[in-house]
């Protein structure tokens, strides 16, 4: 048999000789992050150009290391030219496209988690990666790096230019069929209907997404957020238990994966819809027994303080979890200056999500309204300026606010602006004769439009 091989395997372990690479590597662990940049730089950038399996490994910890150092020294414009720039050019060009592909994800994750922030940033290097991914011929790579820009535009509140890339994107991607990517692009757009207050066309896009998630394996922190998109929609439609099984569903699964950041807004959600959920049943029980205003119960505070007690109150503590425990404390008080408190103190955590912001301004609308109706219940003439002191809120604001309630048909009564007054009419009857008369007129006309119809008929025969 002929000899093995032996002599080019000992060339190839000395050309992996990579220990000073290794050596650097491991003497930078405890720098500052400024003292670290300029060893990872030399490492990528040594002169022996060693691009074997080993040198190939070590260059690519440095890169993920240089992108963290950067990061926590706040030097955002390096970032974005980290991977198109010089430093990393030759590294790249000695590795497989695979191998690019993934470094390169890899680092822009890693900035994204890092800096979330630095929106601004992020979408200058996804735009960097673009067009370097146009020069460079990388279609497969360009495409992915577009979704994380479309959703990076998306949090920068700019819908248009998000939802023109998402189209775009999307018509390749049915193309290949990249069922991966697809479900990731269908829930950006559908978030970005969502945005754009479009509920039918986000539905759309979430079914979509469903759809071809189906057909693949979902990692569970995608599955979590779909199953979140489906309860904000949901939520938006007023169905509020049905969005807080989803919003139950995906905090559990982020739960698992020890995702706080994305396991708090879940947490809010499921709160927010146990409170508006309460809030509904109480106004049914009203109209149901035809008293005015909320009948006052413990019974959705209590829901409430079940789900931030025991071990997922104690890991999620904080002020997220306080304002929306302080809202449902509010909300079962039925007081609006202490709900405005609220809004007030925690406007950071209540004001900048688009859907409880949404919520809370609607609640808001009906604890006022409920108020109000409850304070005017016992009077057939109340000044206006009485109703705004006891409810604590300026005369002009309760004005207007009766004024929609009268027009909505909240209950009968006229405001008489001279005087200052409301006069509240009392809720007549409905005259059965003039309903049933009007359903007769209209019965005879159908029967009148039929035989007239009919009679052409004959006569055209006839002709």
């Amino acid at each position: 048999p002929p000899p093995e091989p032996v002599q080019p395997a000992a060339e190839e372990e000395e050309e992996e000789d990579c220990s000073d690479l290794a050596d650097l590597l491991d003497s930078i662990s405890d720098a500052t992050p400024a003292a670290k940049i300029p060893t990872l730089t030399s490492i990528l950038n040594e002169p022996q150009n060693r691009y074997g399996s080993t040198a190939a490994a070590l260059k690519e910890r440095a890169v993920y290391a240089l992108a963290r150092a950067y990061c926590e020294d706040n030097r955002h414009d390096e970032v974005v030219t980290l991977l198109t720039g010089e430093t990393c050019a030759p590294f790249f060009a000695n590795i497989t496209k695979a191998k690019t592909a993934k470094v390169v994800r890899a680092v822009l994750d890693s900035v994204c988690a890092l800096a979330p922030e630095a929106l601004d940033m992020q979408a200058q290097i996804c735009q960097n990666i673009i067009a370097w991914c146009r020069a460079e011929k990388r279609s497969f790579l360009r495409q992915r790096v577009e979704a994380k820009l479309a959703s990076v535009l998306f949090q920068q509140d700019k819908y248009g230019e998000a939802l023109t890339l998402v189209d775009r994107l999307l018509v390749e991607l049915k193309k290949l069929d990249d069922k991966q990517l697809l479900v990731e692009v269908h829930l950006v757009e559908s978030k970005i209907h969502h945005g754009l207050r479009g509920m039918a066309k986000s539905k759309a896009a979430l079914t979509a997404s469903r759809t071809s998630a189906n057909a693949i394996y979902v990692a569970p922190s995608l599955q979590s957020q779909i199953d979140m998109m489906s309860g904000v929609l949901h939520c938006e439609e007023g169905d509020y238990d049905t969005a807080h099984s989803y919003f139950l569903e995906a905090f559990e699964q982020l739960d698992q994966l020890d995702d706080r950041e994305k396991a708090v807004p879940c947490l809010k959600y499921m709160m927010l819809c146990k409170i508006l959920d309460g809030l509904n049943k109480a106004l049914g029980i009203s109209a149901a027994t035809g008293v005015a205003g909320i009948r006052s119960d413990h019974k959705n505070e209590a829901d409430i303080s079940g789900m931030i007690t025991g071990k997922r109150g104690v890991k999620y503590a904080g002020r997220n979890v306080d304002a929306m425990s302080s809202i449902a404390a509010a909300a079962s008080k039925r007081s609006l200056k202490e709900y405005e408190a609220v809004l007030t103190e925690y406007s950071h955590e209540l004001q900048d999500d688009l859907l409880i912001k949404h919520h809370l301004s609607t609640l808001q609308e009906q604890l006022l309204e409920s108020n109000l109706i409850r304070i005017i219940e016992p009077y057939s003439c109340v000044e206006i300026e009485h109703v705004a002191s006891l409810i604590e809120m300026p005369l002009p604001v309760v004005e207007k606010k009766l004024s929609q309630m009268i027009l909505d048909g909240k209950f009968h009564g006229i405001l008489d602006q001279g005087k200052g007054q409301l006069i509240v009419y009392e809720e007549a009857d409905q005259d059965q004769a003039m309903e049933k008369g009007l359903k007769v007129i209209e019965n005879m006309d159908k029967v009148v439009t039929s035989l007239f119809g009919r009679s052409q008929a004959l006569r055209s025969m006839m002709v």
